[in-house]
This record gives C-alpha cells, structure tokens and sequence, in this order.
C-alpha cells in the first residue's frame, strides 16, 4: 500500500514506521516537489502530510557560573536562545552607576560611555550598573563567568547615579535624552525615587515617541505607593519575584505595575575594586527590584530584531512591549501586572489571545459606577 502511494503521489521511499503507520518520503526542490506535496496532502489513503522537522540539543551555555543563575532557568533563557541571542544592532542603555570598563564578561560588550551624574567619570566605583549590564549581556558561551539574557546585543553605558548610588532628576533625564537621541533601543532605569516630576515623564515620553522601550524597577519598599519613573505609563514597572514564583518580600506591587522578573539572589557581574558592592570574584549575588529589570530589558532586547511594525507607526517598541507583557505567566500574585516573565513564549512568536474587556466597576458599598478603574485579565488591561 505505501509503495503504491509512493508511485502516485511521487518522490523516493525512505523509511516507514509500521507502528504508528507513518512513511518517510523525500521528494525534490521546486515544482516536482511541490506537486507531490500537493498530491500526497490530496490522496484519500494520506491521513496526513507533514514536512519533516529538525531538532537541536538545548543545552545551557558553558559559562561556569551560569548553574548559579536561576533567574535565567526560570524564564526559560536557554529554550529562547535556541531562537535568538539578540542582535549587536540593538543597543541597551543602562542608566545607572556605571560599567566597570575593565570587566572581561561585560566590558567587550559596552559601545558608548556617558556619565550625568556628579562623579568623575563614567566607571563603576559602586557595582550597582555592572551587575545590572551584566544580566542584560554578558558575555555567553566563553567559558567564563555567567550568562547574559540578551548575550548578542550592546551596552550604553549612561552614568547618571554618583559612585554612592544617588542621582539627581535632572542628570537622569539627561541620560534618557542621550540614549533616545544616539541610537539606543532600550532604556533600563533600576532606579526609583518617591516623586516624580513632570520634565522627568516628559523626557520618557520623549523617549518612547522616538522608538525606545523603556524599562525601571518599581521599588523595594514592599508596597503599593507609586514609585518613579516605574509609575509612568510609557515605563514598564517591573516588580520582583522569587525563585519559587512568590512576590519578593522587598518588591512594590500595585495596580500600576506592569510585570514581575526574578530579582531575588541574582548572580551577575561586579567590579573587583573595593567599592559598596565589589567582590574579589567580579561576580556575587544581588537582590532588588533593580535585579528584575534588566531580565525585562534584556528581553526587550532579544525581542527588537523579530518583531514587524504591526500597526505601521513606524517603529516597534509598541510591539515589544505587547509582546513581553502579553506572554508572561500566571503565577497567581495580585499586583504584578500581566505576570513574570517567559522569555521563549516572548521569542516563539506564538499569537496572543486577544478580545474585548467590557463591564464596569461597582462600589461594594453604595453600588455606584467606579470611572478610572484598571481592570486586567492577566495579559489585558483597560480603564473603566
């Protein structure tokens, strides 16, 4: 029977899987194989037709401290990477206390270095920036240190906090501003402050409009009260999860939070000097909401080269955007947003569920409409 829907349908008997009823059938490139495609899937006796696939091994980068870097497993790093490792086209801003220049996992990386901030110069004499660079891309697969989320991609090192890890509003803005107007793709902001002020949503406006997916820590002061620039709505407000999917004990949460990374225990690059947060090791451990953001802005990263201008504005950081917080994961915890994070549904391109949210908002009390309200279904949101 296989044989003689060989000889219909066309191409060369390779193998056949009695089990199951399955035949391997090579057929030629262009049109001789595409007829017998189309025979094969038109044949009564053919239950199915398929194109053979290919499968690789997915292993986890050889980088000797990568067993440390839970973070990674938990979003499923290694799964994407099988995808994308990102693109040295798209550029990373760290808004923070500085790269170690000197760093061999995370100083190949850096293309521009900037300092607004009242120090010196654009090092790192605080450690807080070097770890933050290091979990969006370090070096990967070079047999040392630890892996970087986005391992292709580079580095804008924008100083804009002191080496004692404090910044004023306006070097911050000026750091946002540089980075929108000299080529960068994402902002990562593992700062947050009490207060805004309105130049500063201004200048992440600014920002957006230009194309930049801009992502800030949504503070650790283990509340709902709005934490800035997080709060602004062109921010992604990334709050911080453990390594067992339970919210941080330190980690803001609210309404206005868009989504959760790992941020506890996250094992990344560090000077070696003997500032606040060097080690002898160059690596250690670090907890915070500013741990979370960059596995966010890394994402970002992997994220630019695949996704098409979907509404034709022009760019794509509206898309990234949908696409990071559209996949993330239920994990069960209020106040978190869309949810954490899952880097290979992000990169696999798979449709996102999409629909209307209609109904109102009552007041329990006296039964009255609640206008301003944000409702969410775990991957939507819309005001009431």
């Amino acid at each position: 029977m296989a044989a003689d829907c060989v000889n219909r349908c066309g191409g060369t008997h390779l193998q056949e899987f009695a089990q199951i009823g399955v035949v391997v059938v090579e057929v030629p490139d262009g049109p001789p194989g595409d007829a017998a495609r189309i025979n094969y899937q038109q044949d009564p006796n053919v239950l199915y037709a398929e194109p053979d696939g290919e499968a690789r091994a997915s292993a986890g980068p050889n980088d000797p401290l990568f067993p440390q870097q839970w973070g990674l497993v938990k979003i499923q790093a290694p799964q994407a990477w099988e995808v994308t490792k990102g693109s040295p086209d798209t550029i990373v801003a760290v808004l923070d206390t500085g790269v170690a220049p000197d760093h061999p996992d995370i100083s190949p990386k850096l293309v521009a270095n900037q300092n607004f901030s009242d120090a010196p110069n654009s090092d790192d004499f605080h450690g807080h920036g070097t770890h933050v660079a290091g979990t969006i891309a370090a070096l990967t697969d070079n047999a040392l240190g630890v892996a970087g989320l986005a391992p292709e991609v580079g580095i804008a090192n924008v100083k804009v906090l002191n080496d004692s890890g404090s910044g004023s509003w306006s070097g911050i803005i000026a750091g946002i501003l540089w980075a929108a107007d000299n080529g960068c793709h994402i902002i990562n902001m593992s700062l947050s402050g009490g207060g805004g002020i309105q130049a500063l949503e201004d200048a992440i406006n600014y920002a957006w409009s230009k194309g930049l997916v801009v992502v800030a820590a949504a503070g650790n002061n283990g509340s709902n009260a709005p934490a800035y620039p997080a709060f602004y709505p062109s921010c992604i407000a990334v709050a911080a999860t453990a390594q067992d999917d339970t919210l941080a004990s330190f980690s803001n949460f609210g309404d206005w939070v868009d989504c959760a990374a790992p941020g506890v225990a996250i094992f990344a690059t560090v000077p070696t000097g003997t500032c606040p947060l060097c080690d002898p090791s160059g690596y250690r451990h670090l907890g915070g909401t500013s741990m979370a953001a960059p596995h966010v802005a890394g994402l970002a990263a992997l994220l630019f080269p695949l996704m098409p201008d979907g509404n034709g504005d022009g760019r794509v950081n509206d898309e990234v955007r949908y696409r990071i917080e559209g996949t993330c994961e239920n994990i069960g915890i209020s106040g978190i947003g869309a949810g954490r994070i899952n880097a290979l549904a992000a990169v696999s391109l798979q449709p996102i569920p999409t629909g209307a949210i209609t109904g109102a908002v009552g007041d329990t009390t006296t039964g009255e409409v609640i206008v301003g309200a944000l409702v969410t279904d775990g991957t939507r949101t819309a005001l009431t």
